[in-house]
């Protein structure tokens, strides 16, 4: 392997070791009070989940992220998905919430970082395949969830445009598994907890860590 890859996904790690603990930080505090921002969120304070979880699973994703997408100039977009993934699942999970305030900036992040990928790399099919896998999944959740409110929120349809723009950089067969893969896993993690007694037949689970960890799974197949 090469080792500038190596020494870059050792880099990565270190930051994620850093950014888990600012993730933890700032989802300890949410809901996140009208303008409050940068400094305010990330102080000192309670954490929402207890060292080194955070700390030591944003590090490991970061450098599978950079091992996976290897050194090319898409890395920092999908470097800024593994990041809001972490935190978007943390509050899911204990808020069953996914912000507009972390959904947005990194759609519009991303696609900014892909649009600066594409213009560098000559890379336009995956940009236009980006931008259509993001309207597809946008449009297919959104039915979704207005046949079935109570199963999807629109969190979910906003995430699902997140999750269809990084998809679709990656092909169209990636898109359509990785859409899938959320109910795969969701209904697997449902099983379990079921059979762990940690859940009843009508409880109510999150969606959007199942989403992020599906999308994860089919985008690691796909660059493999």
């Amino acid at each position: 392997m090469d080792a500038a890859l190596l020494a870059v996904a050792a880099g990565a790690g270190l930051v994620g070791a850093v950014t888990g603990s600012l993730i933890s930080r700032a989802a300890g505090r949410f809901p996140w009070p009208a303008g409050i921002r940068g400094r305010g969120l990330l102080a000192p304070g309670s954490a929402a989940v207890r060292p080194p979880v955070l700390e030591a699973g944003t590090a490991l994703l970061l450098a599978v992220t950079v091992l996976g997408v290897g050194l090319s100039w898409a890395l920092p977009a999908f470097l800024l998905l593994a990041v809001a993934s972490v935190l978007l699942t943390v509050i899911d999970l204990r808020h069953r919430l996914l912000p507009n305030r972390v959904l947005v900036p990194t759609l519009v992040l991303g696609a900014g970082l892909l649009l600066a990928a594409a213009a560098i790399e000559g890379a336009w099919p995956s940009l236009l395949r980006a931008a259509l896998g993001a309207a597809a999944l946008f449009a297919v959740f959104l039915v979704l969830a207005v046949v079935s409110p109570s199963g999807l929120g629109m969190g979910d349809v906003k995430l699902a445009a997140v999750l269809g723009l990084f998809l679709g950089w990656l092909g169209w067969s990636v898109v359509l598994l990785g859409a899938v893969a959320g109910f795969v896993v969701q209904a697997v993690l449902a099983l379990v907890l079921l059979a762990l007694g940690r859940v009843r037949r009508d409880s109510e689970l999150p969606f959007g860590p199942a989403m992020l960890v599906g999308a994860a799974l089919t985008m690691a197949i796909a660059v493999t």
